[in-house]
């Protein structure tokens, strides 16, 4: 939406009837999925490009979004996943010495939908109140009525699985950054490119492997560990990964599970997942690890939860389970860690980002604490400590 670009008017309809009427920017045309909202103030760019909001209609509630541009570097995938973007005040021109472009180009080249100059509070509160829900975006279809019908059409998240639509296609490896210390097989649910660059910096060689691997894939690489990957839809849908990990479990492979890999990993060891009434999105979500007390400002984007008892322990056939990390704001479920007989963590997970691209920082350990379990695993198969050839031999 440059100063020389016409106006063209554009519709937002959620599917309990309500309408807001903007202005286009991005592509024209029309798109459906469902309307959730972001409480990020900054880092649009990291959250369009996270493949967990595949199907998803993104509500910026911070009131000006886009004067940072665009950039060649920020980018946590291979595309734009959104289905639309609904912003209030888009940003006329880029401000960021990093930027070649501005936002409004590149939803634009993506053919992703865009509406502006609504009011977004209002509908972060409507969406507050009611839910988050299926939503339209058109330029084409202004009229409420029947953009209304087709937006009761669409396939709720409910049900959705989409883990398939996202993953990458072919292994992928990242090298580790100097001595290599463990590999790592990371299962794409949706990854964000950040994960593995963390890992590899921490001496892993990350092989970044489809969906759709199986048990006998991971064993022919013969991993320390693995890793599952956030990712969009219903928890309840993705059999196959929910499978996959339980082999792992039984195999022995220490495991780390971040934002959908938390909720499979919960599904494994016997709980139950749920929708929430509008999610976790956004950056300044506190958690709170119950073993020490700290708080961590963390980043987040579900929709659903792992339904786990707050206290006590759960035996499960690996070791016994329990929850490690809950949300502040309403105790959702944020961490579990599984221990063997020993009390040794062999297993862990937590529903927020450690990533955190774009931030905070405050939960980066865990990807030392992951080192840690793989260095422990490793020394209790009697393979000294950074001897990979030992291990391989």
């Amino acid at each position: 939406m440059s100063e020389t670009r016409p106006e063209v008017p554009a519709l937002l309809v959620l599917e309990d009837g309500r309408f807001f009427r903007g202005v286009s920017f991005g592509a024209q045309g029309e798109t459906f999925g469902e309307a959730v909202f972001s409480t990020a103030m900054t880092g649009y760019q990291e959250t369009l490009t996270d493949p967990s909001y595949r199907r998803q209609i993104v509500v910026a509630t911070a009131p000006q979004i886009g004067n940072t541009g665009w950039n060649d570097e920020d980018d946590e995938s291979r595309r734009i996943w959104v289905a639309g973007y609904v912003v209030r005040d888009l940003s006329r021109v880029r401000s960021s010495w990093r930027a070649n472009r501005t936002l409004d180009e590149v939803l634009a080249d993506q053919g992703v939908p865009g509406i502006a100059e609504i009011d977004t509070r209002a509908l972060t509160r409507h969406l507050r109140d009611r839910g988050a829900m299926r939503a339209g975006l058109s330029t084409v279809d202004l009229d409420v009525a029947s953009l209304l019908t087709r937006v009761l059409a669409h396939p709720p998240m409910t049900g959705a699985n989409l883990v398939g639509e996202v993953t990458v296609p072919a292994p992928v490896v990242l090298p580790a950054h100097g001595e290599k210390r463990f590999t790592v097989a990371a299962i794409d649910l949706g990854i964000k490119d950040m994960t593995p660059a963390l890992m590899a910096r921490r001496g892993i060689e990350v092989h970044v492997l489809p969906a759709s691997t199986t048990i006998d894939d991971i064993d022919a690489l013969a991993p320390d560990g693995v890793f599952f990957s956030n990712g969009p839809g219903d928890p309840a849908a993705a059999s196959g990964p929910l499978r996959l990990l339980r082999e792992v479990l039984d195999a022995g492979y220490p495991y780390f599970g971040i934002c959908f890999g938390h909720q499979i990993f919960g599904r494994a060891l016997g709980f139950g997942t749920y929708k929430l009434k509008y999610g976790h999105r956004g950056i300044n979500q506190p958690v709170k690890d119950l073993a020490t007390g700290r708080v961590e400002i963390t980043a987040q984007n579900h929709g659903f939860a792992v339904d786990a008892p707050l206290a006590g322990v759960t035996p499960t056939r690996w070791g016994d389970a329990r929850v490690s990390h809950v949300c502040l704001n309403d105790d959702v479920v944020e961490g579990l860690e599984l221990t063997d007989a020993d009390g040794s963590v062999r297993a862990f997970s937590v529903q927020y980002h450690p990533e955190a691209a774009a931030g905070p920082h405050d939960s980066a350990y865990l990807f030392d604490r992951f080192v840690e379990l793989l260095e422990h695993a490793r020394a209790r198969r009697g393979v000294p400590a950074g001897d990979p050839a030992a291990e391989e031999a």
